[in-house]
């Protein structure tokens, strides 16, 4: 079968390519804007990319295609979907595709929450990878221990990066409704995604549905200190439930607690230790999550935590670019006031007093909307110094920043941002840049000209 994607490009989109490549599917797809790290691994792969959406493509890379699998980046609009309804072609969204070609005879592993889906899913994989269980994965970014975002096995086993926002342009429902999972994971629930949700109540509402989705002997494995999916549960609950939460703070009955020296206990009989490389309290939490998941398969805590302590990250969850004459540069794809603060925090917790110069690009959806400007002071308030790209913006960034004072610098010209952040960055320095895109090779670009830079 001939599939042609369009919106290729997208974490989801790109990982079901690559699954239905090696299905043994001839797969071609279209995207607007190609960047890496999902650029490269569909060039790898083999599968041949168009840039933009003319409708022309039915006659040239799409032309025969059996199906076409439509992206939510697609819009009612786009000239190629138009010619698409326009001929009456064959056409499915993402997550059905996957569903009904892939998950369906699987035990479905699933990562929810607002925070932490792609690392916990990451972590998730490798615990069943070290268990020796081989699954199946697509997830939201690239672990570094399987350098893809997305695999099909033979396994029975398939864990995916549940997501909240739409399915398609003809499917408003989230995408995690279609799944079937038997073993989900709740990380956390915030406000976000506020062009298609008009407030945390309806996102509650989506988790709701798919809560109802669970058997009856599947397992919900839930963030016990989390309001919002208190809320979610007390709507309706159908199937086994584990909570976990950190040992010092209040949670309603956690089962799972872990403490800040990486204690883990279970039902209050200790579990061990977990000792890995990931920073911050979140990351904790998060391999919390994994472990019990993996339980519900049969993995026993002990093998996990030995997986978690070889686990080496997600490309771009705080991953370390480079260093140039002492200044280190670190990309994450932090773009939520929650995800940008817990970021500062857990980098804060290895460099101790050294600088840390915040770069943020307000790139999603939400942030471009200007909905949560008013939390990015105190999500920044823990750099030293803060540079902010505020290109293509419909808000005032520089008054936003204003709380930060003299600290906050913004600029909507990348070689003016460079440039700034070069003078500004000096020996013992960590710059932390943080885009949920590609932020035009700002890291790449620092790199090259710190390293031109005289030294200071």
């Amino acid at each position: 079968m001939h599939l042609h994607v369009l919106g290729i490009c997208g974490t989801f989109m790109g990982g079901l390519a690559a699954i239905a490549r090696a299905s043994g599917h001839t797969v071609t797809g279209c995207d607007a804007n190609v960047y890496p790290p999902m650029s490269t691994q569909l060039t790898t792969l083999g599968i041949p990319l168009t840039e933009g959406f003319e409708p022309a493509q039915l006659d040239g890379p799409a032309r025969g295609a059996d199906m076409f699998v439509i992206g939510n980046v697609v819009s009612r609009g786009n000239p190629l979907l138009e010619a698409i309804l326009d001929r009456g072609l064959p056409y499915t969204s993402g997550p059905e595709w996957l569903r009904d070609n892939v998950l369906r005879e699987r035990w479905v592993l699933a990562v929810a929450g607002t925070h932490g889906k792609t690392t916990s899913a990451s972590m998730l994989a490798w615990i069943l990878e070290w268990a020796g269980l081989a699954p199946g994965f697509l997830i939201g970014g690239v672990p570094l221990d399987f350098d893809v975002s997305a695999r099909l096995t033979d396994s029975a086993f398939f864990v995916i990066e549940a997501d909240e926002y739409d399915t398609a342009f003809f499917d408003k429902r989230s995408k995690f409704v279609h799944y079937r999972p038997r073993t989900v994971v709740l990380n956390n629930l915030e406000y976000d995604h506020a062009d298609i949700f008009p407030d945390l109540a309806a996102i509650e509402t989506q988790f709701h549905h798919l809560v109802r989705t669970i058997p009856r002997h599947g397992r919900l494995v839930v963030n016990g200190s989390d309001a919002a999916l208190a809320r979610v549960l007390a709507r309706g609950c159908w199937s086994e439930v584990e909570r976990f939460g950190p040992a010092d703070v209040p949670a309603t009955g956690p089962d799972w607690t872990i403490a800040v020296d990486g204690s883990i206990q279970l039902g209050g009989a200790p579990q061990g230790t977990l000792a890995f490389g990931q920073l911050g309290r979140h990351n904790q939490l998060n391999a919390v999550a994994a472990l019990a998941a993996a339980r519900h398969v049969g993995v026993p805590v002990a093998h996990g935590l030995a997986a978690l302590a070889a686990f080496r990250g997600v490309k771009r969850r705080l991953e370390l670019r480079g260093a140039v004459r002492g200044i280190t540069i670190y990309d994450d794809f932090a773009h939520h006031p929650t995800a940008i603060a817990t970021t500062l925090e857990g980098l804060r917790r290895v460099v101790d007093g050294a600088r840390i110069i915040a770069v943020l690009e307000p790139r999603s959806n939400t942030m471009k909307q200007g909905t949560m400007k008013a939390q990015l002071p105190l999500s920044l308030a823990g750099a030293d110094r803060v540079f902010c790209y505020s290109a293509n913006l419909g808000w005032d960034v520089a008054a936003a920043l204003q709380p930060l004072g003299s600290k906050a610098a913004v600029h909507d010209d990348l070689e003016t941002l460079v440039a700034a952040i070069v003078a500004e960055a000096r020996s013992g320095d960590h710059v932390l840049v943080m885009s949920n895109g590609g932020f035009g090779g700002i890291h790449d670009r620092l790199l090259a000209r710190l390293a031109a830079a005289p030294a200071r």
